[in-house]
């Protein structure tokens, strides 16, 4: 039974809305676990209340927080310091109070990249990697896929100009190399080159399950063994890796991204190096009715 006192350390998730966040029941089901005296709450803080949320926060002793929608950006201004990777992304999920400062961070690249780091490993320097999307979570797949030293990093979208933007704001970066954007009718073309295929738009996201961003007569050119990866968690498994599955790839879902990124933020705020991760996984299971 948790005890909550006047020593209890905070730990929290702001977003607008925050009603629908998964990370109070992995992260107080981690804290529970270690026997800490923490807990972690979701704060529902509009976007005109952003600058005083994080100055109460900072007044009451916060420990750290995660950023959901749609703080990701704006809280960047009113943050002490930024980590390079964060600032290459363009966007902070986790703050933790240094020196009496905020400093932001962006744990998604973890998350995204542990399951290829771990059950997955492989030697990536001579394969492709194709993403679906060039909005914000493609960014973070952009870097893991970097960091995983991938020789072709290809992103595809709807809109030309959004995909030049996206190109052009990583000039500054070494990414820019190995990276190509391209149109969505481009995708049977990259489709048989994919050893790594990434789905970071929402098509397929509950309530819309039968919706999938490639059709099954796309997906029927994915090299066996190459990996289908879905950044959406429900329903476990999508429609689109449901189509990658009968092609023979081996899929990955949202789910593991969700609770790699917690753990590394969990890590952060309480400086420690490891934390109960299937703790962690379990509880989001139970709460989803996964088993």
């Amino acid at each position: 039974m948790l005890h909550i006192t006047g020593k209890t350390k905070l730990l929290g998730v702001i977003g607008h809305p925050v009603e629908h966040s998964l990370s109070p029941v992995m992260h107080n089901a981690a804290i529970a676990k270690l026997g800490l005296d923490y807990v972690y709450l979701p704060f529902p803080i509009a976007p005109e209340n952003l600058a005083d949320a994080i100055a109460g926060f900072a007044a009451v002793g916060v420990v750290g927080f995660s950023v959901t929608i749609p703080h990701k950006q704006a809280i960047m201004p009113l943050l002490a310091e930024i980590t390079p990777i964060a600032q290459a992304i363009g966007a902070v999920n986790t703050v933790s109070r240094q020196n009496n400062q905020w400093v932001g961070t962006n744990t998604d690249i973890e998350g995204f990249i542990s399951p290829l780091q771990t059950t997955y490993q492989q030697d990536w320097s001579q394969k492709a990697a194709v993403i679906l999307g060039n909005g914000g979570a493609a960014r973070a797949v952009v870097a893991g896929c970097q960091q995983l030293g991938f020789a072709e990093i290809h992103v595809m979208g709807r809109n030309q100009q959004r995909l030049q933007e996206f190109y052009e704001s990583w000039a500054d970066s070494s990414i820019s190399a190995n990276l190509q954007v391209h149109t969505w009718d481009k995708l049977t073309k990259l489709i048989p080159q994919a050893n790594l295929l990434v789905n970071t738009t929402p098509i397929g996201m509950y309530p819309k399950v039968d919706e999938s961003p490639v059709s099954a007569a796309e997906i029927a050119d994915l090299p066996k063994g190459a990996i289908a990866y879905d950044l959406i968690y429900i329903p476990k498994p999508t429609q689109f890796l449901q189509l990658a599955q009968k092609q023979g790839a081996i899929a990955i879902d949202g789910l593991e991204m969700l609770v790699q990124q917690g753990a590394a933020a969990l890590k952060l705020w309480l400086q420690q190096e490891t934390v109960p991760v299937d703790v962690m996984r379990q509880a989001l299971q139970n709460y989803l009715g996964l088993g």
